[in-house]
């Protein structure tokens, strides 16, 4: 059975809470992803800056020297390396993300499932490295 930790990418990309959104939004562009996952100092996942994070504090006129960790997502769905595949699916689908940090069983944050490598992986895509 494929399980999410056969297909997730390893080199996420993360940042520190009290980055600025001007430095993410940056960061996003410079890199070619999706998502920045926002960690603490133990590695556990406190939050995703999204592309469409960066819509909305457009949109809204946010200060973009704001620190990002007011402009996250907060509240963010992530999976189990161990989970299924289909587990992953519900989840997508159910949260209407595009992006699921994975982690281990101690809640550190050990890689990325995204939509974008999904299809990469199930097509024979090879967009980016990093999603």
């Amino acid at each position: 059975m494929l399980m999410v930790r056969h297909v997730i990418l390893r080199n996420v990309v993360t940042t520190d809470p009290k980055t600025p959104i001007k430095a993410a939004i940056k960061t996003l562009h410079k890199k070619h992803i999706g998502s920045l996952v926002i960690t603490d100092s133990d590695h556990k996942c406190i939050g995703i800056f999204t592309e469409r994070d960066v819509l909305r504090v457009v949109a809204q006129g946010v200060n973009l020297d704001t620190p990002i960790e007011e402009a996250m997502t907060s509240n963010v769905t992530t999976i189990g390396e161990e989970a299924s595949l289909e587990e992953a699916r519900r989840l997508i689908v159910t949260h209407a993300v595009r992006h699921l940090p994975v982690v281990n069983s101690q809640g550190e944050l050990v890689g990325l499932l995204s939509v974008r490598k999904l299809l990469d992986e199930f097509f024979g895509l090879q967009s980016s490295k990093y999603c």
